[in-house]
């Protein structure tokens, strides 16, 4: 199990790289604006009407206050959350050091 999570956690880690790269190359294609794509921006390119029904599941499932706060996760950048997600995997499921 801890293999397979290690896997998740490393291609989690190389999208986070991948999206990075994509709004760095935006930036520069915008004479130096700066571009960063939120992960509700990345959904709505890949999927968007799962994300149209993500969002109808979240308002009517969640109570009042968690909608909010799910939104407002959506909002910060893909890289950031595919990378923060990807590091904290490596290090609960990385390599464990060999007993003697």
């Amino acid at each position: 199990m801890s293999t397979v999570l290690r896997f998740i956690s490393l291609v989690l880690i190389v999208i986070a790289l991948m999206l990075l790269g994509a709004d760095l190359i935006t930036t520069l294609e915008r004479g130096g604006q700066i571009a960063v794509r939120s992960l509700d921006q990345v959904w709505a390119i890949l999927a968007p009407d799962s994300l149209n029904a993500f969002k109808s599941w979240i308002q009517h499932t969640l109570p009042s206050p968690l909608p909010g706060w799910t939104y407002s996760m959506m909002a910060l950048p893909a890289w950031g959350i595919t990378g923060v997600l990807g590091v904290i995997l490596a290090f609960l499921f990385g390599r464990k050091p060999a007993e003697e």
